[in-house]
C-alpha cells in the first residue's frame, strides 16, 4: 500500500511539473507592431460628415408604414454630396429594397474585396432619457459625437468612404476590384444584403475577402490579459426565437387545478436555466485561447496552456460566470417575453413564454428545439421555433485575408494583440459565406465596456478621435486590397 501512495505521489508531482513547464513555454508568437504612416485623412472633416449622416433618421422597422423612405433616400443622396470622388470613380447601383453597391475598379483581374456596413438604425427609444437628442449629431465640449448610428454602423460606413475618398484624391488604384456593400435594413434582417449577394453570385464574383462589423479593440475582456485586444470575428452565432406554450380549460382563480399554465412554464424555464446547453471548445474559442492565453498572467497560462487537463474546469467557470466568455463556449438561451390571461382572476386558456437562442456552430435549430424538449420533460408544453438561422461557417484565422486585417490593426492600434473570436450577434456578413470562404468581422473602433453597452442603447455616442482612427484603419485595409 505504501508503494502505491508513493507511486501516486510521483505521478502527481510529474503532472505538476509538466503543467508548469507547458505554462512557462506558452509565450506569444507575434512580434511587436509598428505604427503606420500618416494617412492624410482629415479627421475633423470625418467627424462632421458622420454628424451629418446621424442627423438623417434612417430608422428601420418591420412595419413598412413606420419607415420614412424619404430619410433613406436623403441619406443615399448625402453620400453623393460628401464623397464626390467616390461618386465619380466608383459606379453605384441600387440592389434590393435598400441595398447600395459601389464598384471600384482595380488594376488587375482576380477575386475582389468587399467592405460592408449598414446605414439603418434601431429606434431611439425613450427620447426623454437621452442627454442629447438622438438625431442631433451634436459634438460636445469633449469632442464626443452623439447620436443613433455613431457606433452601429454609420461610423463604419463613414470610415470606409472617408478612406476611399482620400485614396482617390491621392490617385490610388487598388490592385484588384473593391466593392462597398451597404444595406438599409440590416437591423430587421431585411432582404437587401441577400439580394446583393445573389447579384454578385449571378455575376460569378467570388470575393477573396469580406469585412463587416463585429469585433473591436477592447481592454480587460479576457482573464489575465493586460494588453488591449483586437478581436476579429471569424464566425457568428445563429439566432433563433422559440415559443413555449401550454393550453388549459381556463376557469376561475378561486379554485385552481394542481397544474396551471404559467406555473408549468415557469418550472420549464427554471429547468432550462439549471441545465444550459453543453459547453464546447469551438475552433474560434480554441484559437482565441491559444493567442490571448499566451499574453495572460502565469496563473491563467497554466489553464490555457493545458486545456487537455483543465478544459472541464474552464467549462465550469464559464457556466457559473455567464457573460461573454460563457457565450463563447455554448448555445445560449434567454427568455424575453411572457403572456397569460388578460384578467387577473382568470386562468389563461393558453400561456406562452418566448426565448431568444444564439446557437453555436454545430448546434442546429432542430437540435436546439429537441434539447429544450428533453430538458423540459413535460408533454403538455409545446416547443415551437418562430424563426431563425444556423450559425455561420468558420473563416480561417490565417492566410492572406486574415493578414490584411491583422496588419492594418497592428498599424492603427500598435499596442493591441489581434485574436479571432466568435461573434455573438448576427450581421449581414453571414449571407456572404455563400460566396466567400474569408468573411471577417471587425468594427474598427477601440470601445470601452461602457461604449459597447451603448450600441442599441440610450445615449449612443463616440469620441471624435475614434471616428478618424476608423477611417485610418480602412485606408490601410484598402491599400492592401
Amino acid at each position: 500500500m505504501g508503494w502505491f501512495f508513493l507511486g501516486l505521489l510521483c505521478l502527481i508531482l510529474l503532472l505538476a511539473i509538466v503543467v508548469v513547464l507547458r505554462a512557462a513555454m506558452f509565450k506569444p508568437k507575434d512580434g511587436k507592431n509598428l505604427p503606420g504612416e500618416d494617412t492624410g485623412i482629415d479627421h475633423e472633416q470625418a467627424v462632421e460628415h458622420l454628424a451629418r449622416m446621424v442627423r438623417i433618421p434612417t430608422v428601420s422597422s418591420r412595419k413598412e408604414e413606420e419607415v420614412d423612405e424619404k430619410a433613406f433616400e436623403d441619406f443615399r443622396n448625402l453620400l453623393e454630396e460628401l464623397y464626390p470622388h467616390v461618386t465619380a470613380s466608383c459606379p453605384r447601383e441600387r440592389i434590393g429594397k435598400s441595398g447600395i453597391l459601389y464598384h471600384w475598379k482595380g488594376k488587375n483581374p482576380g477575386d475582389p474585396s468587399v467592405l460592408m456596413a449598414h446605414y439603418d438604425v434601431v429606434p431611439a427609444g425613450d427620447l426623454s432619457s437621452w442627454k442629447r437628442p438622438p438625431f442631433s449629431g451634436q459634438v460636445d465640449e469633449q469632442g464626443v459625437l452623439w447620436g443613433r448610428g455613431t457606433l452601429d454602423t454609420k461610423g463604419t460606413l463613414c470610415g470606409i468612404l472617408e478612406a476611399a475618398e482620400t485614396l482617390l484624391k491621392q490617385g490610388y488604384v487598388p490592385e484588384k476590384d473593391v466593392y462597398f456593400s451597404f444595406s438599409g435594413d440590416e437591423e430587421i434582417m431585411g432582404p437587401s444584403a441577400p439580394a446583393i449577394v445573389a447579384e454578385l453570385e449571378k455575376r460569378g464574383i467570388h470575393p477573396a475577402f469580406v469585412l463587416d462589423e463585429g469585433g473591436a479593440v477592447v481592454e480587460g475582456a479576457f482573464p489575465g490579459v493586460k494588453e488591449k485586444t483586437a478581436v476579429v470575428g471569424v464566425c457568428e452565432k445563429g439566432q433563433m426565437d422559440v415559443e413555449l406554450s401550454v393550453k388549459s380549460k381556463g376557469g376561475h382563480t378561486s379554485a385552481p387545478p394542481v397544474k396551471t399554465p404559467l406555473a408549468a412554464l415557469s418550472k420549464a424555464v427554471c429547468r432550462i436555466e439549471k441545465h444550459p446547453f453543453p459547453a464546447v471548445l469551438t475552433p474560434a474559442a480554441k484559437d482565441m485561447f491559444d493567442i490571448l492565453g499566451r499574453h495572460s498572467s502565469f496563473g491563467m497560462k497554466i489553464i490555457f496552456a493545458n486545456l487537455w487537463l483543465f478544459l472541464p474546469l474552464l467549462k465550469k467557470i464559464c457556466t457559473v460566470s455567464g457573460g461573454e466568455l460563457n457565450a463563447l463556449m455554448r448555445t445560449t438561451c434567454c427568455f424575453t417575453a411572457a403572456e397569460g390571461s388578460r384578467a387577473l382572476n382568470a386562468i389563461p386558456t393558453k400561456a406562452t413564454m418566448c426565448a431568444n437562442l444564439r446557437p453555436i456552430r454545430g448546434n442546429s435549430m432542430e437540435y436546439c428545439a429537441e434539447y429544450l424538449k428533453k430538458v423540459i420533460d413535460d408533454a403538455d408544453i409545446e416547443v415551437r421555433c418562430l424563426q431563425g438561422n444556423d450559425a455561420s461557417p468558420y473563416s480561417p484565422s490565417e492566410g492572406p485575408a486574415w493578414e490584411i486585417v491583422r496588419s492594418a490593426i497592428g498599424e492603427t492600434w500598435p499596442e493591441a494583440v489581434t485574436a479571432p473570436y466568435m461573434m455573438m450577434a448576427c450581421s449581414d456578413s453571414r449571407h456572404y459565406c455563400k460566396i466567400s470562404e474569408n468573411v471577417l468581422r471587425f468594427s474598427a473602433m477601440e470601445l470601452s465596456k461602457e461604449e459597447r453597452g451603448l450600441i442599441h442603447g440610450l445615449n449612443e455616442r463616440v469620441p471624435g478621435e475614434k471616428v478618424g482612427k476608423a477611417a485610418d484603419f480602412f485606408f490601410r485595409i484598402l491599400k492592401r486590397c
